[in-house]
């Protein structure tokens, strides 16, 4: 797990403030892909409960699992009666399995090596795994090119690449292309859960200094870089939310 992946905690009242959460339509995919109950399940890189509530709001027994203590304090503080553990991916016990591992927006952190053999002793025969994220992206393709130029002086790209390298073109993104490849999981499924959400300038800020790439620039820097991409900036703006969602059954 590198500096990117532990860079969160110094933000986690921002993390819950500006990302947005997730949609009752993810939680009713999940539900209507197992096929079956879900009573009990178990989340990696937990992150402020996020995607915690969504499911836990299905009636499910979450068991929550997050290495950074700062973000895990602010999930203790929104969700008091979540079962928490303060540990990595890499770290967890395989001594139970659950009918349901899901991960938001944190997969990519863990360690690819052996990730689908550990992935695989968490969840049960029959089972899900499931990985959801919410890029966040601006609607206006204008706007995206503003912004991308007000920020280049000091930061290229401010996205996570693909893991597997896989281009944006591909058909299946990661992780379903290592889902695929994986002999413990099959029925691998892609499903996009169209979202637009509108906020001010200023929140967009907000979500923005919660992201890796801005998180890890020097203060001063970062300052500027905001500052630029504000002045850019209706005072409200529209954005691409759409939750991308991957699904496996453990076979």
């Amino acid at each position: 797990m590198g500096v990117r992946a532990l860079s969160f905690g110094s933000v986690a009242e921002a993390y819950e403030r500006y990302r947005p959460g997730y949609p009752t339509e993810l939680l009713e995919l999940v539900v209507a892909y197992a096929g079956a109950p879900i009573r009990t399940a178990l989340e990696i890189g937990a992150g402020t409960g996020k995607a915690t509530r969504l499911f836990v709001q299905g009636g499910i027994a979450v068991t929550a699992t997050e290495p950074d203590a700062a973000m895990l304090a602010e999930l203790r503080k929104h969700l008091p009666n979540v079962t928490t553990v303060q540990a990595a991916f890499e770290d967890l016990p395989l001594d139970s399995a659950y009918d349901l591992v899901y991960s938001a927006a944190a997969l990519h952190w863990t360690n690819p090596d052996g990730r689908w053999d550990r992935m695989a002793a968490l969840v049960r025969p029959g089972g899900v795994f499931a990985s959801f994220g919410v890029p966040i992206q601006l609607a206006a393709p204008d706007l995206t090119e503003a912004v991308r130029a007000a920020r280049a002086p000091f930061l290229d790209d401010d996205g996570v690449p693909s893991p597997d390298g896989t281009p944006a073109d591909h058909p299946m993104q990661w992780p379903g292309t290592e889902l695929q490849q994986s002999e413990w999981f099959t029925d691998v499924r892609q499903t996009v859960i169209p979202r637009r959400i509108t906020m001010p300038a200023a929140d967009y800020i907000g979500q923005l200094s919660t992201v890796s790439a801005y998180v890890l620039l020097k203060p001063a820097d970062r300052d500027e870089v905001f500052r630029r991409i504000l002045h850019v900036l209706p005072e409200t703006v529209e954005l691409n939310a759409e939750v991308q969602a991957h699904l496996a059954h453990r076979r």
